[in-house]
């Protein structure tokens, strides 16, 4: 990963507040408690303060809402037979390695598809050998599953893979990584789910943590000799990707792809350690197009919240928490059109947005900002009167809004109308 990601995270990697710790054993007693999205619902209640004039998480999660704001995401197409991983041998007991099972299941679906279903249990996977999706199917996990990362010493290794398929719906249940018990020191690609090159997927309803490397890794599939196949209309929906060593949630080449409803917060352990990254392969000339996220809780990541690095356009950032980072609320490099609009940027090391190196064609409108810059300033929960603002105005509130929002001398087509600030 680029050394420029790597020195922010390492600089401010010490600022964070023990925010993680602190509710780490409340949602472990909510995940097993209650459904999914009232889960994540209640948690987005607990730690997001009701801010002026912004709607978003606040209105749909403050009424306890499933529907109104939320999002319904697609329903993949595929055939109705049904069959259990228990009838294929899984144990469920956490110690046999059901990697096969789950495998010969999926295996035994006719051609045009169906659902695998998984009961309650923990299951131990193998992510050296992974459980490889077809087409046309749907891998249902009962609530209380649990895909478990056997422990291995590998670079690169999936509990999920989903590798040049169509239609494919993963949803339900809890995946939980081996960064606790991992067996090697190198590497940074230890996934949760693995989407290469595949076209019309649904991620829904799902709790992944501990990852060597990311909860979700979204990306093309290389050819020899022939340029890389994007992944194609992927929608990541009521998911908590939390405590993984390198992302939350990486978005490679691809496109059309749709995050609503949903928490990456926590990364930590190696660059660039952001809750999301916006980012093609270096060895992919490809681009990242159109990218869409939406009522989403970015928070306590060493690194920033979101980031957009290069090749990337169409970006759309809206109705979102990025609070508690260790670098920017959301940082883009080099990134191409996009639109952030009625967000909290709330107590982040650095400032709260920045547009950064040959960034162009970005739009700032209707957020609120903050006690941005704690790195300098110190965390102050105390809400100020907040005050508006329009363009980037130079030095400290009352008059200026430079902690919380800024751009380099390269970024160009900056457009930053009516937002509110406060220190």
């Amino acid at each position: 990963m680029h050394a420029f990601l790597r020195f922010v995270s390492a600089l401010f990697s010490k600022t964070l507040p023990t925010w993680g710790t602190q509710v780490k054993d409340l949602r472990a007693i909510g995940a097993a408690a209650m459904p999914r999205r009232e889960f994540i619902q209640k948690t987005l209640i607990l730690s997001v303060p009701p801010i002026l004039g912004i709607t978003g998480i606040g209105k749909a999660f403050a009424a306890g809402a499933v529907s109104g704001t939320t999002w319904t995401p697609p329903v993949r197409a595929r055939g109705t037979a049904v069959v259990s991983v228990k009838n294929y041998g899984a144990a469920g007991d956490g110690v046999r390695d059901d990697t096969a099972s789950f495998q010969a299941a999926i295996n035994a679906l006719p051609s045009t598809g169906g659902t695998v279903q998984v009961p309650a249990g923990t299951y131990l996977i193998d992510p050296t050998v992974n459980v490889r999706l077809r087409s046309s199917m749907h891998l249902q996990l009962d609530p209380n599953a649990i895909l478990q990362a056997k422990s291995n010493a590998a670079e690169r290794a999936y509990v999920l893979m989903v590798m040049e398929m169509n239609d494919v719906e993963i949803s339900g249940g809890r995946i939980i990584g081996d960064r606790d018990t991992h067996l090697g020191t190198t590497g940074e690609w230890g996934h949760g789910i693995m989407i290469r090159g595949s076209n019309r997927v649904t991620v829904r309803d799902i709790h992944i943590s501990n990852g060597w490397g990311d909860g979700i890794s979204i990306g093309g599939a290389a050819k020899t000799g022939l340029p890389t196949v994007p992944s194609t209309e992927v929608a990541i929906a009521n998911v908590v990707c939390t405590n993984n060593r390198r992302q939350g949630l990486t978005i490679g080449c691809s496109r059309n792809v749709k995050v609503y409803d949903s928490e990456f917060s926590n990364s930590n352990g190696i660059a660039p350690q952001c809750g999301i990254d916006i980012e093609p392969d270096a060895n992919d000339l490809r681009t990242t197009d159109t990218v869409h996220i939406q009522n989403c809780l970015i928070r306590g990541n060493k690194g920033n919240g979101i980031l957009a690095y290069k090749r990337v356009t169409g970006v759309t950032v809206k109705y979102c928490t990025m609070e508690y980072n260790g670098g920017y609320g959301m940082l883009t490099v080099g990134a191409l059109t996009g639109y952030v609009t009625q967000n909290r940027f709330l107590h982040n090391a650095l400032c709260g947005l920045m547009f950064s190196s040959t960034t162009d064609n970005y739009q700032a409108s209707s957020n609120v900002f903050r006690n941005n810059y704690t790195k300098t300033i110190g965390v102050n929960t105390v809400d100020k009167p907040l005050v508006t603002m329009t363009g980037i105005l130079p030095g400290t509130m009352p008059k200026g809004n430079d902690p919380h929002i800024q751009k380099s001398s390269t970024a160009t087509n900056i457009r930053v109308t009516t937002n509110q600030y406060a220190m």
